[in-house]
């Protein structure tokens, strides 16, 4: 993930004279490097992409690849895409959104909300995870945040909350990453923690092997807190 989104970020930043030109050969896409970019409502696309922007696609608009370096990207209802990349910015869906490979990012959140699937993985490094009713084809993974399996989802690939690399400074006490798995919710594969984590499995759900953290059962909608 970290290769391919710096490549992203490399390519777009250092070809401006070909992102500037993309659009005037393909009608279907859109290539930006400064400025926000709107899939309009029904209507299809081939590639969106933009440096400095966010990227929002309208309810029912479908895309291929959808990525930015500097901002979030932003799916309404009925939207279907194939990837979606961002590095510095959220990801946010709405209903019943498809997405065929991965959902990425470095530095934000990711939310995927009810009734969509995503074929791959959905991963960030610096930023939180929650999925609602949801079925996820590959893993779920992080490094900073927590993430949340909300009731009735299903991850096929396993979770991994992956162990920060490199030097930082943390002042005062550092959090641990809160992992919640809600009810009715199933996560296949590995749970694979490298650091730390609290770990919160409701009593009607099912999950893989567990390693690297200690499963604490709740029987009521949401886990406890200290």
């Amino acid at each position: 993930m970290r290769i391919t989104l710096l490549a992203l970020a490399l390519s777009l930043a250092i070809s401006p004279a070909f992102a500037g030109d993309k659009a005037d050969r393909d009608e279907n896409s859109i290539d930006h490097v400064n400025g926000s970019i709107t899939a309009e409502a029904g209507h299809s696309y081939d590639d969106l992409s933009t440096v400095n922007g966010g990227i929002s696609l309208e309810k029912g608009a479908r895309a291929k690849d959808v990525s930015t370096v500097n901002g979030g990207l932003s799916l309404d209802d009925d939207v279907q895409v194939e990837n979606l990349d961002t590095v510095n910015g959220g990801i946010h869906t709405g209903e019943n959104c498809r997405i065929e490979k991965d959902a990425e990012t470095v530095n934000g959140g990711i939310r995927i909300t009810f009734h969509s699937r995503v074929g791959g993985d959905v991963s960030t490094v610096n930023g939180g995870i929650t999925v609602q009713q949801t079925d996820i084809g590959g893993k779920v993974h992080t490094v900073n945040g927590d993430i949340t399996i909300g009731a009735q989802s299903v991850v096929h690939g396993g979770i991994v909350v992956e162990k920060p690399h490199g030097f930082g400074v943390h002042w005062g006490k550092e959090s641990k990453p809160r992992i919640v798995i809600g009810p009715n919710a199933e996560v296949d594969g590995e749970l694979r923690f490298e650091r730390e984590v609290e770990l919160f499995v409701h009593s009607t759900a099912k999950i893989g092997k567990v390693t690297g953290a200690t499963v604490q059962s709740y029987t009521d909608k949401l886990p406890p807190r200290d």
